[in-house]
């Protein structure tokens, strides 16, 4: 009897035994869960305050630190200290959300590898930690003039340059948007690095009479660049590229004298008063030392650009990295361009506003400007310390 009793009891143990491994076997796997996620965060949280998942992944937004990040792990060419040979911007977001799947050591800094073999850029070993650093800065250097001289060409090489971070177009804030305030100038700019100059070109500056006092108040130590050219060309240029957008303007002849029968020139147009160099250049003395200005021959910016831009390199403080080997010189278009321009791998011409062919002029208007020139320029000559020999 009692052995019957204990046989009736068997099943309900058995299945209280099964219920009972099936509680222990989830509760196991539930601790196992817990335990993975508390190690994995462990080992994914940075300090919450410097290097945050969140901040990593905004400064991975932005398109700069996603250029940067395609320049680490690109294998490009490079020629001497960064004329790099990128892909489309398209190229660099997809490499910089493939970078996302990459340790965050390897974001901070690029790999001693690439740098060694010269697959990053020189300049960004041990400047990028962390991602995103850099700032807006007031420029330190400006090319201020002159209309129609050169300035474009000369921006457009200096990109070319590692150390240097260019605003493109003009921002006209010490001539018309002045009222805007350095804050609004200064959002203006591009982000820098330490080391990194930053720059912006306004010819206009040169023949505003505010211009000077305000750049000085903004800082004393700006560094400015005038690109000359020879006054008559120049007054031609000018006039060349207000008739492309002005068809129905007055001769050229017409406009250069006040009366054509006396040959009083009219030096109230623009065209002609922008070429009076020495008259601005007093303005500009008043506030800056002569040691803070340089001068670049237009002329010598076409027949020998690495020349000149070895010069512009030496006044900013920089080394010269900009050489022959950046430039070939266009025959169509009669001036050099860059074999590789900035963010580019193919040769870079400015665009077709550049290099118009100018119109006949007759050369008794070309020989009387010369002449009304001359004694302005001899003083600009003496001024400067510089014979730019255009009265040859």
């Amino acid at each position: 009897m009692a052995f019957s009793r204990i046989s009736k009891l068997d099943p309900p143990s058995r299945g209280i035994f099964r219920k009972a491994a099936v509680m222990l076997g989830s509760l196991l796997t539930s601790l196992f869960l817990l335990h993975c996620l508390a190690d994995r965060h462990s080992t994914t949280s940075p300090s919450p305050v410097k290097d945050s998942p969140s901040r990593l992944f905004e400064d991975l937004r932005s398109q700069r630190t996603k250029r940067l990040v395609y320049e680490w792990t690109a294998g490009s060419d490079l020629t001497d200290y960064g004329a790099t040979r990128r892909s489309s911007r398209v190229g660099a977001d997809e490499r910089a959300g493939q970078a996302l799947e990459v340790s965050e050591e390897s974001l901070i800094l690029p790999p001693p590898d690439l740098v060694a073999s010269r697959k990053v850029s020189p300049r960004f070993a041990g400047k990028l930690s962390p991602l995103g650093e850099g700032s807006k800065k007031l420029p330190q250097a400006l090319i201020i003039g002159v209309k129609k001289g050169g300035t474009r060409a000369l921006l457009e090489f200096l990109r070319v340059h590692p150390d240097i971070r260019a605003v493109g177009a003009e921002p006209h804030f010490f001539d018309r948007n002045y009222e805007n305030g350095l804050e609004w100038y200064r959002e203006l700019m591009p982000k820098t690095l330490e080391g990194q100059i930053t720059m912006e070109k306004t010819p206009s500056y040169f023949v505003t009479r505010e211009a000077p006092a305000r750049i000085s108040a903004m800082s004393r130590d700006t560094k400015l660049i005038v690109v000359v050219r020879d006054p008559v060309t120049r007054a031609i240029s000018d006039y060349t590229q207000t008739l492309s957008k002005k068809p129905d303007i007055p001769s050229f002849e017409s406009l250069t004298f006040k009366n054509r029968t006396t040959g009083l020139i009219d030096t109230s147009w623009s065209a002609i008063q922008i070429g009076i160099y020495a008259k601005h250049l007093d303005n500009w003395l008043q506030y800056f030392p002569m040691g803070q200005i340089l001068f670049v021959s237009g002329e010598r910016l076409i027949s020998d650009p690495a020349g000149e831009l070895g010069r512009v390199q030496d006044f900013l403080g920089l080394k010269r990295i900009i050489t022959d080997k950046h430039f070939y010189f266009n025959q169509t278009k009669g001036f050099p361009c860059l074999k590789k321009a900035e963010g580019s791998s193919k040769p870079h011409c400015l665009g077709k506003t550049k290099g118009r062919t100018h119109p006949n002029i007759n050369p008794e208007v070309v020989q009387r400007l010369r002449d009304f020139y001359r004694p302005f320029n001899m003083k600009f000559y003496q001024m400067t310390g510089r014979f730019f020999g255009w009265d040859d």
